[in-house]
């Protein structure tokens, strides 16, 4: 299993000592993760937390731009948690080929797609409803929340092999319109996805759920921890931890 640690260059990102104000926090940071053994350093300056306002693409680009010449040539993968596909070109024109981390699955910016497959570059596709400030709303899944993000890959499947991206990573967005119970389904039922042939990413680091009990498991104690041991046993390929 590969380790995706986060660096956010935002203010107000729900988890305080993942945010980083400046370049040289930000390079600290990386390398403590990268002690860590996260092979993987994904850096996002806007937050997504529940009711986050909105940030313009230049008040992002401001936050990134530094960060990204700073560590341009580090010997480490990098992705970047954006739903804009101003800041990829950006982006790209700086670090070269890097991960695109798109929590909307390119629903937030029509060109998003378009521009992940003219530049080659891997995507990680994220099954969100609304925005920070709409999603908890949006937790109504007749058919069950696994049949409705099974069926929601299949859609974005076609959609990435019809606009040529080839190198995708499947999320299924834990904390982002799924209400506690749901999420612990999802996470008990990960192989659901296996199906669709790509990685699996999961991020449940301090996600409110993970305070709530597992009705699965009624057991256990609920605990960041024990999601992350859980995602490991249900089969993820990656964790996005803190």
């Amino acid at each position: 299993m590969e380790l995706m640690g986060i660096v956010n260059v935002t203010p107000d990102s729900f988890y305080a000592p993942s945010r980083v104000d400046g370049t040289e926090a930000a390079v600290a940071r990386i390398a403590e993760l990268r002690g860590r053994g996260c092979s993987i350093i994904d850096i996002g300056a806007v937050s997504t937390r529940p009711g986050a306002a909105e940030v313009s693409a230049d008040e992002e680009w401001r936050r990134l731009e530094p960060v990204l010449t700073e560590i341009a040539g580090m010997p480490a993968a990098i992705s970047i948690d954006t739903t804009s596909s101003e800041i990829v070109r950006k982006a790209y024109g700086i670090l070269g080929p890097f991960i695109v981390n798109d929590i909307s699955a390119g629903e937030d910016d029509p060109q998003m797609l378009a521009t992940v497959a003219e530049l080659g570059l891997s995507y990680i596709a994220m099954h969100k409803r609304g925005n920070p400030r709409t999603m908890d709303s949006l937790c109504e899944y007749p058919r069950g929340v696994v049949e409705a993000l099974d069926g929601y890959f299949t859609g974005f499947a076609a959609r990435a092999e019809s606009i040529g991206i080839k190198d995708w990573i499947l999320d299924p967005g834990f904390g982002f319109s799924k209400n506690p119970v749901q999420n612990w389904e999802l996470l008990e039922n990960l192989q659901a996805f296996r199906h669709f042939g790509r990685p699996i990413l999961v991020g449940v680091a301090d996600k409110r759920f993970t305070r709530t009990p597992n009705p699965f498991d009624p057991g256990a104690t609920p605990s960041s921890e024990y999601a992350e041991r859980l995602a490991k046993e249900r089969g993820a390929d990656i964790l996005r931890i803190h």
